[in-house]
This record gives structure tokens, sequence and C-alpha cells, in this order.
């Protein structure tokens, strides 16, 4: 009993800490740029704001918005990396691996091509269409045959989905390059010209999402412990199974939709959370979308820093971030069956 009051005492200590970890990040992320602004001005545009200092005036109308839609996409990518491991089983999965970013890009630049789209806004609602499809896709494709959906099956889906999609976008951006320029910045994934209202139309889907994924941790840890011993505990695991995927969807579509493909934040971040607080889904949860906002933030923050005055895609940092991470990861796990 002491154990384990120890070990939660433990955890909660850990979970406060990323908390205040996250909130360092957030106030980075408004003071740092191509011009650093002080901490003391960051407090006074929030309860003295005056219009007639420009700080004040950057702050609320800009950096607010960009540290406000990192930290939402941030925690959104993590929590779906963190469930796409928990369904595959596979430690090496992330969203990618679902085929959302692929999809979401070839609908973009579907639209750019036929249809001549070239607001922010219709590539939001398209690249979240196009993000739904792709995963409809792969969940059925991996449900086909008599056993159902199984870990192996949806990793095949995800690798076939992903590999149709990007030819069909390659094939489109040989027929229309100069449109796809006004948009590769888009591609590459950023957080920066974004505006709430590119946000609020897809926060409530967030939102829910999020809250199914809180519910979903106790089903989770009875799903790790083996299809067999969920069935014979009641569980209803296609269902279960089903729920995650629609979370997973939403929650890396929607991020895909407002942000652009940014990459490696659901591969890192389940990584980090297990060997912080083990395989309980009751606190990776939690943990994942703290740390995945964290990072984001940091990354956003580096990627104004690191070519002053221009500006770096986050989705550039978050691979250059990643790749060490993934290869480490993917060595380790070759040793170990070796």
């Amino acid at each position: 009993m002491g154990n384990l009051f120890s070990r939660l005492q433990y955890k909660a200590v850990g979970l406060f800490i990323c908390f205040l970890v996250f909130i360092i990040s957030f106030i980075l992320s408004i003071a740092l740029g191509k011009t650093s602004i002080p901490l003391q001005t960051v407090v006074d545009a929030f309860f003295y704001f005056d219009e007639t200092i420009t700080e004040h005036v950057v702050i609320t109308t800009s950096r607010l918005t960009r540290a406000v839609i990192a930290t939402v996409i941030g925690a959104n990518l993590a929590l779906a990396g963190a469930l796409m491991q928990a369904l595959t089983r596979n430690p090496l999965a992330a969203p990618d691996i679902f085929g959302i970013n692929a999809g979401a890009l070839f609908f973009i630049v579907f639209a750019i091509t036929f249809f001549s789209v070239d607001s922010l806004t219709s590539y939001m609602w398209i690249a979240f269409l196009g993000a739904g499809v792709a995963g409809v896709l792969v969940y059925f494709l991996g449900s086909l045959g008599r056993d159902g959906l199984s870990p192996i099956k949806i990793v095949l889906s995800g690798a076939a989905i992903t590999a149709l999609f990007v030819s069909f976008t390659q094939g489109l951006l040989v027929i229309d390059e100069q449109k796809i320029q006004s948009i590769l910045f888009w591609l590459a994934g950023s957080v920066a010209g974004r505006s709430m209202d590119m946000l609020l139309p897809v926060l409530p889907f967030m939102v829910g999402a999020g809250l199914l994924t809180l519910f979903l941790a106790r089903p989770i840890n009875i799903l790790m412990s083996g299809e067999d011993v969920a069935k014979s505990l009641g569980q209803r695991t296609v269902f279960i199974k089903g729920m995650i995927g629609v979370a997973v969807i939403i929650l890396a579509g929607g991020s895909v939709a407002v942000a652009g493909s940014i990459g490696f934040i659901g591969l890192i971040v389940p990584h980090m959370v297990r060997g912080l607080v083990g395989s309980d889904y009751r606190w990776i949860i939690p943990f994942s979308a703290l740390i995945g906002a964290s990072l984001l933030l940091l990354a956003d923050v580096a990627a104004r820093l690191v070519i002053m005055p221009q500006e770096m895609p986050i989705g550039i940092m978050t691979a250059l971030m990643g790749t060490p991470f993934f290869i480490y990861i993917a060595r380790r796990g070759l040793s170990k069956n070796e």
C-alpha cells in the first residue's frame, strides 16, 4: 500500500512539473521571436492593455493566438500518437501510419489543381475531410478478413493508403506546379499566420476527441493485456478499437487541417511519457497532452530564432528533433530482436 501511494505521489508530482514546464514554454512562445519582449511587458499586456503600445498589440493579436494554436496542435498530435501505438501495439506508430497526413495533403492538392481553391480556411476543411477519408479507408481495410482488425493489418493498410495518396499527390503536382507554390509553407507544417478563426471551427471536435481519449484510458489498459483477456472481461474490443480510430482521425486530422503536416510529435512524446510513468494510459494521456503541447511550443520558438530574421517551418524543426529519436528507437528495437 505504501509503495502504491509513493508511485501515485511520484506521478502526481511529475504531472505538476510537466504543467509548470508547459506554462514556461507558453510564456517563452509569447516573449521570444523576431523581437524579444520583456516578461513584465507580457504581463502588462494581459492586465494593463494599452493599444498605443506596439508590444501589447503584437502579443494580443499575434503571439497569443500562435501560442494557443501550438498548444492545441501539440497536445492533439501527442494524444493521437499515444492512441496509435496502443491500437497497433507498435512503438514506431504515429498518426502518419494512419495515412492522415497523406490523405489531407492529397485532398488539398486536388482542390487546388481542379477547383483553384486558394484560401487557408478552405484548406482547413478540405484537409480535415481528406484526413477523415484516409482514416476510414485504413480502418476498413484493416478490418477485412475473418480475424477482423489486428495490429499488423492496420499497419499494412496504413502503409498502403499512405503510398497511394502520396503517389496521387505527386502526379497532381506534376500537372500543376505553379498553384502549389502558394501553400508550400503550409505543407511543411506551421502555426505562423494561423488565426483563431481557423482553429475555432474544429476546436469542438478536438475537445470532444480529447474527452473521448480520457474515457478510453481504462479500456485501453485492458486491451493492452491482450485480445483474449479483454474479451474474457467483457470488453467489446471491436467497438473500443473503432473509438480509438475515431479519436485519432479527429485529433490528428484536425491538427493537419489547421497547421499542416507536423511530424514526430506523435512518435516522440508517447515514448518519453512511458519512460516516466509506465504503461498505464490513465497517466499516459494527461502527461502526453502536456508534454506534446510544451514540445511544440518550444519547437516553434526555435523555428523563429534559428535563422532570424527569416522563419523556419515548424514541421522542419520537429523533423530535426525527431529523426535522431526515431533512429534510436529503431536501432534499440532491432538490437532486442537479434
